[in-house]
């Protein structure tokens, strides 16, 4: 069994971790923010082969010190749920980036549960190649950025990552007195929590259940010492299925982005069995308006970026995941998106068919696709697009606001009956709903508009 990092709190502070929209307001929720490092000697790990079923068998390989950091989210000991959630930071930007928290921070902060931000990727501490570029943001990592704060802080490479990771989420566990300890990634990290489940889960032990959002088709590789892997080493890797002998429950969130083209999710698709459950989202890209928030035009995309409502489905995600960790109901089965060949199968209005249903595909007044314009650039590519439908075609579907509203409301409903979208969520969901859409609609096809 792996060890447990040593935590040592760093004075109040800046944490650095990378968000365009602001998260719950902490100090409301009578939550507090603590920064950590974290210590310890980490282990890499090897195998003889790595099949594509994730039936993996790891050993331990060679031994490596590190100094990493974490950001520990907690509330007081008596509104705490005993759940902790332990997000693996994404690094693609060259930057500690939480994408998890930007979608499920709400859920987390109503609900008591302690959350934890590990930087568990060579990047993130030391800095370097950047996968993905988004603006000039650079890729200082965490020393780079505040060489004084973060001076003690070393990073091994990426071989050890995942032993860094257990080792800081073991510890937190500990610190915050964890009865339930979930992990979760997105993107980059979820590339290495397919790997992680597919190979470390079974040695490690630790987590109750795992949050995998946002996969490729490929798994983040084992990695090399003193180095971090390039995302062009992970996307071009074999489709890999998740094992199905776990003893703990995993759900998986896709979105359209990851199906098709640089990610390839979808050789990797596998059937639900009684410890895995797989949504994917109608309507959603890999990334959105959402995790954007007022930052959208940084982007430089030739589109609008996604606006579909994932945020309300991650968040259920967390909320099912949590309750079958603790031996509770398995979350409900998804039907998958459609697909013929290698594209969607798409509605009367363009937007595709299947999938977890939320009501802005429902009662549609806008094309919402995982994909954008050809030669996008490869962040644009993530973001997706939204297309307004033609004037004419909203004003046939919907008479007047009052029945567009009526049917959004109705869609938002089956959606919360179905499991997807939260109770708690439906009067935010309800106050996304676009009736400016049908007004303009219907002035643009009035005689003399």
């Amino acid at each position: 069994m792996s060890d447990r990092a040593t935590l040592a709190a760093l004075p109040a502070g800046d944490a650095g971790i990378a968000s365009a929209r602001p998260g719950p307001d902490l100090a409301a929720a009578g939550y507090s923010e603590t920064e950590h490092t974290a210590s310890g000697t980490a282990v890499s790990y090897v195998a003889d082969d790595l099949p594509t079923d994730g039936h993996w068998s790891l050993r331990e390989a060679d031994r490596a010190p590190y100094v990493t950091r974490v950001v520990v989210r907690r509330p007081t000991a008596a509104a705490a749920s005993g759940t902790l959630v332990v997000e693996w930071l994404n690094v693609s930007s060259g930057n500690d980036a939480a994408p998890g928290w930007t979608f499920f921070g709400e859920e987390v902060v109503r609900r008591g549960h302690a959350y934890a931000a590990v930087s568990a990727q060579y990047v993130g501490v030391e800095g370097g190649v950047t996968s993905v570029a988004v603006g000039d943001l650079g890729s200082p990592g965490l020393r780079g950025r505040d060489a004084e704060r973060y001076a003690a802080l070393t990073h091994p490479g990426d071989a050890f990552a995942y032993d860094v990771f257990t080792q800081v989420a073991r510890a937190v566990a500990d610190e915050v007195g964890a009865t339930c300890v979930l992990a979760t990634g997105e993107s980059q990290s979820a590339f290495a929590l397919t790997s992680y489940v597919d190979g470390v889960q079974p040695l490690a032990g630790l987590f109750d259940g795992l949050l995998v959002h946002s996969r490729g088709g490929a798994t983040l590789p084992l990695g090399s010492a003193g180095v971090g892997l390039p995302m062009v080493d992970v996307v071009t890797g074999a489709p890999t299925r998740l094992r199905t002998d776990l003893d703990v429950p995993v759900l998986v969130v896709q979105t359209e982005t990851d199906l098709f083209g640089r990610l390839g999710f979808l050789p990797a698709r596998q059937p639900d069995h009684d410890r895995l459950r797989t949504w994917e989202i109608a309507g959603s890209a890999h990334a959105d308006k959402h995790v954007i928030g007022d930052f959208e035009d940084f982007l430089g995309c030739p589109t609008p970026v996604n606006r579909g409502q994932q945020v309300f489905v991650v968040r259920a995600a967390l909320h099912h995941l949590e309750r079958w960790a603790r031996g509770g109901e398995a979350p409900p089965a998804a039907e998958p998106l459609a697909v013929e060949g290698d594209a969607f199968v798409l509605d009367e209005v363009g937007n595709v068919r299947g999938g977890v249903r939320t009501p802005v595909v429902d009662a549609p007044v806008e094309r919402l696709s995982g994909g954008t314009e050809p030669g996008a650039s490869v962040i644009c590519q993530l973001f997706g697009s939204t297309a307004p439908l033609p004037p004419e075609q909203v004003a046939g579907l919907w008479r007047d606001r009052d029945l567009y509203l009526a049917s959004y409301a109705e869609a938002a409903d089956r959606a919360v009956a179905a499991g997807f979208v939260l109770a708690d969520d439906r009067a935010e969901m309800l106050a996304d709903a676009r009736p400016e859409r049908v007004d303009d609609g219907h002035a643009a096809t009035r005689p003399g508009y």
